[in-house]
């Protein structure tokens, strides 16, 4: 007979088993690249990718458990919940449970992303609405696909689903998608691909037990099926929002439920938005500073925002142009040259009150109604001329203006809908005054005046409780230009007053010599427009901004016409100015349109260029150790360069510990405290997950009975000894190991007769000359298993840190043997 000591067979567990998981977490993110080409930003992906870990780490802690697989979906999708209540709202119990008033606001969160992504244009700004969205869109995609690829065990049926992700942003994108999320895409399926083919490799072998032959036979078919059915109803479920609305008709959009605000605005952010400042148009020969106007709102839709109105008309926008209403014709003109440098829309943008345009493009129209020039679709106009008047009438004249006031559409008078406590504060804060302009004057002064109580920031504030208008002029009084805008045109109708919302742009800076002014992306802006008899439009501005940007009307000065402007009001902007060749230049927008960074984190500076080349350099490294683990790279494990154990225990840790750098540096930019929390975490749960782990692979090969059956089974004993404290010295033989075993750990009779099969079948391995796995062997170790969890159970402690994991002793060796022939 042969001694133990002679040369053993290496029989290494399958990495499929383990590895599935991560695999299909890293497909989704790798798919989920795609929406870069219809969002901005990155920061929206690291969200992505904290939620696709937590989402997978669930999974796998869940099934270590023999958590039946529907309810491991559930628990999942119960995580991203959770998260989302975390990120995006401030009611959860302990701030991340998601009770009833949670789910209310993370729903209006949802309903304001939908309207974003519907009026906006591609590529949209990764708002925290939208962010919201992708991260429950792409949540739910991590949690479905890590269902088909581990649970119903096809991971290529799970392929039809992440198809859907790189569908959905191809068809909403003017241009192609980057080439780089093609390349991560394929390299990921092709990770699923080699998953689905070892599954079949192994069943072909007999070597998965029962239920586990994945992508094989009926099963997988239905799988597949079913996967494609889901595929087809998300990919029809996600194309229904992404696109902008005609330019004729009032579309739908603006504030979403429970929020006022203004659909065109929101497509013209959706326009202007690029992730960085962009300069949009050169204007010369402006005398003044004034707004410049690109479209105007006439409807208002309660608890919702303004719209468009009634479809626009006119005449073709060349040469002479008609009178607007209100306008006499009179004024000195001023000939303004209008240079767009990155500017692509349905609208014309102009200043005051226009005479003559010249523009070499013909298909424009003046609507002299609405005071817009448009055009029936997007376009990027060359430079063009206009012949306008800027000046404007006295305060005193616009008080005693009067005449017919049925110049204008009486949709301008319409309030349907607004609140009794909306009304009656309109009519107290214009009592006492006696002509149009004094009421409007007033209540603009109630939002922008020094001792008003309404505040300029980037996020709106309250409890919604019935109707957002109400919440924002009576408890919030938080917002930014859109809901300034909406509130006083609302009020202003309730006085009396023709009103209507503008949008378009704030005055710019000047240029470094003073020849021409910069109107760029930070400048988008909204503001009221009230109508005047013999006067027309005249602007107000209830939006209290003080960077330098916002225009005060002569009519509106504290000071006679040619002094000094003085500020409406004092504002707690986010803006932050800097002095350049004498120029003023704002690093955000006064409305909030914030370019350069994510709303939630207007106040801050951003991340540090050393922090995004750390996450990059040690995520592409995290990348590449497990790829070269799941897939032998180059060839270097199987041409045997590299020791297959040696590989393993350098390698393991070391994708592990960068994947756990990589987490914590990712959600570093949302929170540092989060990223403690999730290294501590990860740190702290690293021993147990390697236990479960090599648990698992152990038990799969005994439920296999394959050549290494009965090893695995002993070395999973031994692993069970160690972690109760008790270490079998490695100089014992088998037997006497296992009545150390017995004695120490005090098994019952089921547990000793087990432990006989258990030893039967090494030895049986070691001398039979065909050795054949005793098919009670995996009976035999569960029930020495129940015996010690009986018998000697494991404290806390020893289940949270794993001494076989932290300090694994030498135990004896059960390989199987050479049989050496027998003398004859």
């Amino acid at each position: 007979m042969g001694s133990r000591s002679a040369p053993s067979r290496n029989t290494e567990p399958e990495w499929f088993t383990s590895a599935t998981p991560w695999i299909a977490a890293l497909a989704v993110l790798c798919a989920s690249t795609a929406l870069s080409g219809v969002i901005e930003g990155d920061l929206w992906l690291v969200r992505i990718g904290v939620v696709i870990v937590a989402i997978t780490v669930t999974g796998a802690f869940l099934r270590a458990t023999r958590l039946t697989p529907p309810l491991v979906a559930v628990a999942q999708v119960f995580v991203l919940l959770c998260l989302l209540t975390a990120l995006h709202t401030r009611s959860g119990i302990f701030l991340f449970i998601p009770g009833p008033d949670a789910l209310g606001e993370l729903g209006d969160v949802l309903a304001e992303s939908v309207a974003q992504v519907q009026t906006g244009v591609p590529p949209v700004h990764a708002t925290p609405a939208i962010q919201a969205l992708v991260v429950l869109a792409i949540g739910l995609v991590a949690v479905l696909v890590d269902t088909l690829a581990v649970a119903a065990a096809a991971p290529a049926a799970s392929g039809l689903v992440l198809l859907c992700v790189f569908a959905v942003p191809a068809s909403l994108a003017d241009e192609m998608l980057p080439f780089w999320t093609f390349i991560l895409g394929a390299a990921a399926f092709a990770l699923l691909l080699a998953v689905d083919g070892q599954h079949r490799h192994e069943a072909w072998r007999g070597r998965l037990g029962s239920g586990s032959a994945s992508g094989s036979g009926g099963s997988a078919t239905t799988v597949a099926s079913i996967a494609m059915v889901i595929a087809l109803i998300v990919g029809a479920g996600f194309t229904i929002v992404g696109t902008v609305g005609r330019l004729p008709g009032g579309g739908s959009g603006g504030g979403g439920k429970g929020g006022i605000g203004l659909s065109e605005m929101t497509s013209l952010r959706g326009m202007l938005n690029r992730g960085r400042t962009a300069e949009v148009f050169y204007v010369r020969g402006l005398p003044e500073q004034t707004y410049m106007r690109a479209s105007t709102l006439a409807r208002y839709v309660p608890n919702k925002g303004w719209e468009r109105g009634s479809d626009p008309g006119g005449q073709p926008a060349r040469g002479e142009l008609p009178l607007q209403p209100g306008d006499r014709g009179e004024g000195k003109t001023t000939r303004i040259n209008i240079e767009p440098r990155d500017w692509k829309s349905f609208w014309l943008p102009t200043y005051g009150s226009v005479r003559r345009i010249e523009t070499p493009d013909d298909d424009y129209r003046f609507d002299t109604k609405k005071g817009v020039i448009f055009t029936q679709r997007e376009r990027e106009p060359e430079a063009y001329e206009l012949d306008t008047v800027l000046s404007t009438p006295t305060k005193q004249a616009l008080r005693m203006a009067s005449g017919p006031k049925n110049l204008v559409d009486q949709e301008y008078y319409k309030y349907e809908g607004v609140e009794q406590e909306v009304i009656d504060l309109s009519n107290k804060i214009v009592e006492g005054a006696t002509n149009d302009f004094d009421k409007a004057a007033k209540l603009s002064e109630f939002f922008n005046s020094p001792l008003s109580d309404f505040k300029y920031d980037l996020k709106t504030q309250g409890d919604v409780t019935k109707d957002a208008l109400t919440d924002f002029v009576t408890r919030g009084k938080v917002g930014y230009c859109e809901q300034f805008a909406s509130a006083m045109a609302v009020m202003a109708r309730v006085v009396g007053l023709p009103s209507r919302v503008a949008i378009g742009f704030t005055a710019g800076v000047a240029a470094a010599d003073n020849s021409y002014r910069v109107i760029s992306t930070d400048d988008a802006h909204a503001w009221v427009e009230i109508f005047f008899p013999n006067h027309g439009w005249m602007t107000f501005d209830p939006t209290p901004i003080s960077d330098g940007r916002g225009v005060v009307p002569p009519y509106l000065r504290d000071t006679p016409q040619g002094g000094d402007e003085v500020p409406t009001a004092e504002t707690k902007t986010e803006t932050v100015t800097s002095s350049v060749n004498g120029s003023t230049q704002a690093s955000a927008s006064p409305d909030g349109t914030d370019q350069g960074q994510a709303l939630p984190d207007a106040g801050s500076t951003g991340p540090q260029p050393w922090h995004l080349w750390a996450l990059g350099v040690v995520l592409v490294l995290a990348f590449l150790v497990t790829l070269f683990l799941v897939l032998g790279l180059l060839g270097v494990i199987s041409a045997g360069l590299i020791g297959v154990s040696w590989a393993r225990k350098l390698l393991i840790p070391a994708a592990a510990g960068l994947w756990l750098v990589g987490v914590g540096l990712a959600a570093a930019l949302i929170s540092w405290w989060l990223a403690v929390v999730l290294v501590v975490a990860g740190v702290v749960l690293t021993p147990l997950l390697v236990r479960g782990v090599r648990r698992h692979n152990r038990l799969h090969t005994v439920a296999a009975l394959g050549p290494g059956a009965s090893s695995a089974a002993w070395s999973e004993l031994m692993a069970e000894s160690i972690d109760r404290g008790a270490p079998v010295p490695a100089a014992e033989t088998i037997r006497a190991a296992a009545r150390r075993l017995a004695r120490e750990h005090n098994l019952d009779d089921a547990g000793k007769d087990g432990l006989r099969v258990v030893v039967g079948a090494i030895e049986r391995s070691w001398y039979s000359a065909n050795p054949v796995a005793d098919p009670s062997l995996p009976g035999a170790l569960a029930a020495v298993r129940q015996s010690l969890r009986q018998n000697a159970p494991l404290s806390l402690r020893a289940r949270m840190f794993p001494k076989s994991v932290l300090k694994p002793a030498p135990a004896p060796v059960a390989e199987t043997q050479e049989r050496e022939p027998v003398p004859v």
